[in-house]
């Protein structure tokens, strides 16, 4: 019966748990909030009674305090770069910089857990180059980023925009793509980059993967008049015989 009972404790004990992490009273993890580069960005938190006092931190160093006594005071490099929402307990930092990237907690007596943000700074993603080679009568486009960039590549995605009367197969890697050469040639094809903040795209005609033939048309051409030199000759031998 004993054994019966503390199963049934803790049955219920883990429903409470669920039904508080589902209400977002328990937070265990970090929430990861992006920002831009020479932008703003905006932490938000939620309280049960109204604030009087509040500390954010980065990692273990102060960002900003306040309390119902005193007036705001930031810290380090914040300085002149962050506003606190004393009502709502909201932080707002300006002027993101690469160096800004850390986790971020409020302390307070009037929100229940120490909500944890991780935050993620990226610049603003360049134009891709879109280039394209004919290999045994595939065409391969590879779409690549040209610039000097290497904010958290890990977060960007590619993607192709292919017309329906166009069959794009993936490559090897997610910045490749094959159409074969058989298909409508003078449709658009579109490279799209993005990651959560930027989305960039490029495009080409696929026409100009496939280089013109113009050796027929040179043997065509130089066929002509070597059939009237030709004719030529035969009528001067002709007429000029005795």
């Amino acid at each position: 019966m004993a054994a019966g009972s503390a199963a049934g404790w803790a049955v219920g004990a883990l429903g409470v748990v669920c039904l508080l992490l589902r209400l977002d009273f328990i937070s265990c993890d970090s929430q990861v909030i992006y920002g831009a580069v020479n932008k703003n960005v905006t932490l938000y938190t939620s309280s049960f009674k109204p604030f009087k006092e509040i500390v954010w931190k980065r990692g273990k160093d102060k960002v900003v305090e306040w309390d119902d006594q005193s007036e705001v005071r930031a810290f380090l490099s914040f300085k002149d770069r962050v506003y606190l929402d004393t009502v709502s307990g909201n932080l707002t930092i300006c002027k993101l910089t690469p160096s800004d990237e850390d986790e971020y907690r409020i302390e307070s007596p009037s929100v229940r857990n120490n909500s944890k943000f991780t935050l993620r700074v990226i610049e603003s993603l360049p134009s891709p180059a879109l280039s394209c080679t004919l290999i045994d009568g595939n065409i391969t486009l590879q779409c690549v980023i040209l610039e000097d960039y290497n904010t958290h590549l890990e977060l960007i995605q590619y993607s192709w925009d292919c017309p329906s009367t166009i069959q794009c197969q993936n490559g090897s890697k997610p910045s490749e793509a094959y159409v074969t050469k058989e298909g409508d040639l003078s449709q658009e094809i579109q490279c799209i980059i993005s990651n959560p903040l930027f989305r960039r795209t490029t495009s080409i005609i696929l026409s100009t993967c496939v280089p013109s033939d113009n050796t027929r048309h040179r043997s065509a051409l130089f066929a002509i008049p070597l059939v009237l030199i030709g004719g030529l000759l035969f009528f001067k031998c002709f007429l000029g015989r005795p």
